[in-house]
């Protein structure tokens, strides 16, 4: 019972115009809430009212409910007022009518205070809308200004602004209808990862953001570190080897982990101890690359989703990662309808039927070899135009040849694996088939976007593994709890990365990743 009172306690409040009593509003719902629970009482001495979302506001009301949002538009009449109030749970918010000559005289002067931006506390019933844009509205009788927002300096103005101009006000941009639509589908696409994971089986690890190992051994790496970097002549330098002098190097021993620590690029090498131990696990978290980049596709910090399943091949990881992007589509499909339509309207026309396509087709299958021969065969018969003719073996694919095998070749999402060993991590199992020239690893190319998975199956073989590592020049030293998961009870076990930024993007039809993150990190911003 004391969790529905609870409940019941955040979700409603006693809506109140006397200032004095603001500071007391909390205790008395928490009082009503205890009386709710307790007393055998039929009467209660305070009314409690309910307050409603833009979102759940689709029948009338018997009695008044509370509104609190921010001011999208205000319209004054001879007779009445309208208020478009948005509170972030849909696209369009709610209207709110003030009859003038039925509110009071304190409601009255907080209308005059209200301003486009800002927000605003508005008590009264719902009833059916006399327009046709909403099903309901809510006839205002009571209004108070909780946060002012002066019209001449709100950089929000009515016109629509560029996505470029809000990524300079990014504190603000949920404000608007792209970036607040972009959330609510980035929520759901995040709790659906989750839901499918956990009814599959899956145990949630989440494995450390500072690390000192390179899982991909590219050194794009991020240093944490508590030295003074600011002042150089202060930083501690390795004795010579007589002991009476310094080197070049920093002395890591004297920083805060006692060696050289990184921001993670990738919780896969600590995903695969838990798999090794629980089966089936997936990470869910902030990954980073000090990657010099500044295209749309690249952010410095972003999240990966990345499982990992023992006792796994190559095949598995692929039919894991079809189930799992079929079933987070479909799950937005019917919970973001709103949301998407307004995508489909402003961004891409194409997107519900090209999310639908992805739910329904089965995904294609081609070996990195054909993929090849397929390209070489459509850039014969006309080089100009491709930005990058000269594909072979050994190619890493670029994104236009990625869209290509998605967009025309296949019409679907596609894997492509097998690929060649020198363009891949240490980590990924060579094929035994082909002596070892290419390696078990797949990427998921998807229309529109290109690559938005990479996986692998993972090396088990101790001594294989020992050589590539010493191919690379990775110290085993650095590796030594990973190598040991190959010592001791090593299994085949596979997994895959998919790029949770770039997933928002293709579900939400923009085309720049900085808008599927709420504050992006990229080269030269750290801004907010």
């Amino acid at each position: 019972m004391w969790c529905a009172v609870h409940r019941l306690t955040t979700r409603v409040s006693a809506f109140s115009l006397n200032s004095a009593a603001t500071s007391s509003r909390r205790y008395n719902a928490q009082s009503v809430a205890l009386r709710l629970s307790s007393s055998t009482s039929e009467a209660s001495p305070l009314t409690v009212i309910p307050r409603v979302k833009a979102a759940d506001a689709t029948e009338a009301s018997e009695g008044p409910v509370l509104v609190k949002g921010w001011v999208r538009t205000l319209r004054k009449q001879k007779e009445v007022a309208f208020v478009q109030i948005n509170d972030g749970s849909n696209l369009g918010g709610i209207q709110c009518v003030v009859p003038l000559s039925e509110i009071d005289e304190d409601t009255k002067k907080e209308l005059d205070k209200v301003s486009t931006g800002c927000a605003v506390v508005i008590e009264g019933p719902l009833v059916k809308s006399q327009g046709g844009k909403q099903a309901v509205e809510v006839t205002a009788n009571k209004l108070k200004v909780v946060g002012e927002c002066p019209g001449d300096t709100y950089p929000l103005a009515k016109k629509r602004h560029t996505l470029e101009y809000l990524r300079t006000i990014a504190h603000l941009r949920p404000r608007t209808n792209t970036i607040a639509a972009v959330a609510r589908v980035r929520s759901h696409l995040a709790g659906a990862i989750h839901a499918f994971f956990q009814e599959v089986g899956f145990v949630y690890v989440q494995t450390p953001l500072i690390t000192a190992s390179d899982c991909e051994g590219a050194g794009e790496l991020f240093r944490v570190t508590t030295l003074e970097m600011d002042k150089i002549s202060d930083l501690p330098l390795k004795k010579t080897e007589d002991g009476k002098g310094t080197t070049d190097e920093i002395d890591h021993s004297q920083d805060f982990f006692g060696k050289p620590a990184y921001l993670t690029v990738s919780g896969q090498l600590g995903g695969e101890t838990y798999a090794s131990a629980l089966g089936d696990i997936y990470t869910f978290g902030p990954t980073f690359r000090a990657e010099n980049s500044q295209t749309t596709r690249h952010l410095a910090e972003f999240h990966m989703v990345e499982p990992e399943m023992a006792f796994a091949d190559l095949d598995s990881a692929m039919g894991n990662a079809e189930q799992m992007l079929k079933y987070v589509v479909k799950h937005v499909l019917d919970k973001c309808q709103e949301d998407l339509e307004f995508f489909s309207k402003f961004y891409d026309k194409e997107l519900i039927k090209k999310l639908e396509a992805l739910v329904e087709q089965p995904f294609a299958r081609v070996s990195y070899r054909d993929a090849i021969a397929y390209l070489q065969e459509e850039i014969a018969k006309d080089p100009s135009k491709w930005q990058f003719p000269d594909v072979e073996f050994g190619t890493d694919l670029s994104t236009e040849h990625e869209r290509w095998l998605a967009e025309t070749k296949f019409g679907s999402c596609v894997f492509v694996y097998n690929y060649p060993k020198a363009i891949k991590a240490f980590y990924m199992r060579d094929n035994d088939e082909d002596g070892g020239e290419t390696v078990n690893a797949m990427d998921l190319l998807v229309p529109g976007v290109g690559e938005l998975v990479g996986g692998s199956q993972r090396e088990e073989r101790l001594d294989v593994l020992l050589d590539k590592m010493g191919e690379l020049k990775l110290d085993p030293e650095d590796y030594w709890w990973y190598l040991d998961l190959r010592r001791f009870g090593s299994v085949p076990h596979a997994g895959y990365g998919l790029g949770f930024e770039r997933l928002v993007t293709y579900v939400c039809g923009i085309e720049n990743i900085r808008e599927a993150i709420a504050y992006p990190r990229y080269p030269g911003h750290a801004e907010f």
